[in-house]
């Protein structure tokens, strides 16, 4: 199975098959039907690409309900730390931090489900990161947490002093501090 748990419920790392021979590699990026044999019904409405330079750093982010968004995260070029950040109030992994590195060579992917806040720092010189969405942008729903949180502690990958951070994201509030309406489900 293309799928890995990542030991945080919901929150998923996408491995497609890759095809290398001597011209090159193929792979399906995503495939719909793979996503359907694991019981992911995904309507994906957006398609976003993003280019950054060495040290950026860009979040965490979230919308809240009824515009939050499911996001399937790779990268196109480069290497970056990807970190997904569990928010859903009731989860047993309330707060809980993943990181993964995702590159153009390891072709790995992450899937953010609702209820995460997201973020990524850029270790290459530069990297171009695309990541689909189920559910269009709405300024008036985003919100998000500090990426220097004590109380997450998460490791970039790179030097926070030298980091290119937003001036919106160096004054988001901390995750006890942050307001949001994400609930956890284990129905599901």
């Amino acid at each position: 199975m293309p799928f890995t748990e990542t030991g945080i419920p919901d929150l998923l790392v996408y491995e497609p098959r890759v095809f290398n021979d001597n011209r090159g590699y193929f792979f399906e990026s995503y495939s719909e039907r793979a996503f359907q044999e694991y019981g992911l019904n995904l309507q994906f409405v957006q398609d976003n690409q993003a280019r950054s330079t060495y040290g950026v750093l860009r979040g965490l982010h979230f919308q809240q309900e009824p515009h939050a968004q499911t996001k399937l995260l790779r990268v196109l070029e480069g290497r970056i730390i990807d970190v997904a950040v569990d928010i859903r109030k009731g989860s047993p992994t309330y707060g809980k931090v993943f990181t993964i590195e995702l590159s153009a060579e390891n072709k790995k992917q992450l899937l953010v489900p609702k209820g995460f806040a997201h973020g990524y720092s850029v270790l290459s010189e530069t990297a171009e990161v695309m990541y689909k969405v189920d559910n269009f942008y709405n300024k008036a729903s985003e919100g998000g947490i500090i990426y220097n949180d004590p109380a997450l502690n998460i490791d970039w990958g790179i030097s926070l002093t030298d980091a290119l951070v937003s001036e919106k994201d160096v004054i988001l509030p901390t995750l006890e501090n942050c307001t949001h309406n994400f609930v956890y489900n284990s129905d599901k």
